[in-house]
């Protein structure tokens, strides 16, 4: 059974997620790894959840919510607004003449969210807006869209009014599809929480998964990858435990 690794969560231009993807695959074929790349587009739960899984991103609320038995490599640092170490945020995003406007001030209209099992477009927002509604529902309809890129569509096209949208996938459409958020402007961000952990299948032996975080140690350490990493905002490595996103489920965030 040939190792898989993939990127598939930050996957808003292709080039340089083929770029990130060969760049790891060498790493480790240095360290006599060899893996096959795969570019999962659908049904991400059976992806992160096959055994010969060697590397992937996955989100951290299903991470604590659906993936009990994978194994955590490590969590990316990112530079873009609103990142902080491991840590990231989330862009409380709407129309360009909502802009004035608090989050308390959506009470009764319209939210999007990505997916009900994300953290930066559920979650953490219906974290969010949970003290604002002690008694009962906030918005007067929650849609979803199937992806941060499809929430900004909706909002500029007037079917929802307000969407919490992942900072880095916000970052990457400000630089390759400015026109989707020309017209949208950020009001608040959330907390900062655990970022996208890398994962390994739970089978995978200790000994490979010292390989992997040394492989990606090197990525953002060497020369060699500085303009690919910077591309895509990643500015270091961690590793991290299950135990660092626990927080995920109560929303008691601690202070980087």
């Amino acid at each position: 059974m040939s190792s898989k690794i993939a990127f598939p969560m930050y996957n808003l231009y292709r080039p340089d997620s083929e770029a990130l993807i060969q760049a790891v695959q060498a790493l480790l074929a240095t360290r006599g790894v060899a893996v096959t790349p795969v570019w999962p587009e659908e049904d991400l739960l059976t992806h992160w959840q096959s055994d010969d899984l060697l590397l992937s991103q996955a989100c951290g609320y299903p991470l604590v919510t659906r993936l009990p038995e994978v194994q955590t490599v490590g969590c990316f640092h990112y530079s873009a607004p609103g990142c902080e170490g491991i840590r990231y945020r989330s862009l409380l995003v709407v129309r360009q003449r909502d802009r004035d406007k608090t989050l308390a001030d959506f009470r009764g209209s319209r939210a999007v969210c990505n997916a009900p099992d994300s953290q930066s477009g559920y979650n953490v927002f219906m974290q969010m807006v949970a003290p604002l509604a002690p008694h009962g529902t906030f918005f007067r309809d929650v849609i979803f869209s199937g992806s941060h890129r499809q929430s900004l569509v909706a909002i500029g096209e007037g079917r929802a009014d307000i969407a919490a949208i992942d900072c880095v996938t916000f970052a990457l459409l400000q630089r390759h599809a400015p026109h989707l958020i020309s017209d949208l402007a950020v009001i608040g961000a959330s907390p900062a929480a655990p970022g996208l952990p890398l994962i390994t299948a739970r089978n995978t032996p200790p000994s490979r998964i010292a390989l992997l975080r040394d492989a990606l140690r090197q990525l953002v350490s060497d020369p060699a990858y500085r303009t690919l990493c910077a591309a895509l905002f990643i500015s270091g490595f961690s590793d991290v435990s299950r135990q660092d996103y626990a927080s995920l489920l109560t929303g008691d965030y601690p202070q980087p």
